[in-house]
């Protein structure tokens, strides 16, 4: 998993806020504020972080549906752009519900020019049978499915044209525990079939945890640590990522009350820190924190670790 899909190279992303009356816009929404990062093929790369870190705008950069503002986005293909497709959260809402089954599978590969009506219904078919749907059912439409259905009927519409990426913006969030189980266990699958390279985005921390091979946390447009699964979990450089996961209940151990109401809520985004991104959340900032933050490696055995804070780019933080 060397070889590299893409690289990001500090993506901005900002959106005009309260135009004057000549339309100029009197503030901006900075929604992603310098992310650097590499896609290798073949792999697993979850997102993490709170609501409104950057995480969907991210997406929509991979899938060309918004341009950087600032930035350069490189694909390692020759010919430029390779299949991007997304699966989303909520399968009810992200099907059309005026097409039978087999014409939304197949949508990918009308839009490319193919318009054979046997030829994609045997397309369809095919793909059904990969996401363990029945080919009969197929005329039927999205309602007459399970939620759990549905999210394979999307799953093989993202496959109908045989993408290099595929973007998983929450994919299980809106199914029961064993429905969840059984749509991991079929993305699993189909990867090693189709050597397929998934970025996954999540707020579940176990959904991560079972499927990445490395995690990008994400601050208020940053990514503030990056590096192996294991590897971040573990050792949580980051004064954010150990907050973050700390606020994972646990099975069998109650949450204090005070533990929760001390973490101060995400700032806005109107007017970015001029130094630290984090310095008002974290609990172990001190001098030198108000300066601005970069993305450097810390030693960790023998994998590649990048945390975004100056305190704890050595082993004086332990994250435990």
């Amino acid at each position: 998993m060397s070889d590299t899909v893409l690289t990001l190279d500090n993506i901005h992303v900002r959106f005009p806020l309260n135009r004057n009356w000549r339309g100029h816009p009197r503030a901006w929404a900075h929604a992603l504020n310098g992310v650097d990062l590499t896609v290798r093929r073949g792999e697993t790369l979850g997102v993490v972080g709170e609501s409104g870190c950057g995480k969907t705008t991210l997406a929509q950069v991979l899938l060309s549906l918004q341009q950087p503002t600032q930035g350069q986005l490189r694909w390692s293909q020759k010919n430029g752009r390779p299949n991007v497709q997304i699966v989303f959260q909520d399968p009810q809402s992200s099907l059309d519900p005026r097409l039978p089954v087999w014409k939304i599978i197949t949508e990918p590969s009308y839009v490319k020019g193919q318009s054979a009506e046997a030829a994609m219904r045997a397309h369809a078919a095919r793909l059904a049978e990969q996401v363990g749907l029945a080919p009969q059912s197929l005329k039927r439409y999205p309602h007459e499915f399970s939620g759990g259905q549905r999210q394979r009927i999307a799953i093989a519409r993202a496959l109908a044209s045989s993408p290099d990426v595929i973007v998983l913006d929450e994919p299980t969030s809106a199914l029961d525990i064993s429905v969840q189980a059984q749509i991991i266990n079929l993305l699993f699958s189909l990867q090693r079939d189709h050597q397929l390279t998934y970025i996954l985005i999540s707020h579940n921390v176990s959904v991560i945890r079972h499927m990445s091979n490395r995690i990008a946390v994400m601050y208020l447009g940053q990514i503030v640590e990056l590096g192996e699964t294991a590897t971040v979990l573990a050792q949580r450089r980051h004064p954010y990522t150990r907050m973050l996961l700390d606020a994972v209940p646990v099975l069998g151990t109650p949450l204090p009350d005070t533990d929760v109401a001390a973490i101060p809520e995400l700032p806005g985004n109107r007017v970015l820190p001029q130094g630290c991104f984090f310095l008002d959340r974290c609990a172990y900032r001190k001098q030198g924190c108000e300066q601005r933050q970069s993305l450097t490696s810390v030693p960790s055995g023998t994998s590649a670790h990048y945390v975004r804070c100056h305190r704890f780019d050595h082993d004086e933080f332990d994250g435990k």
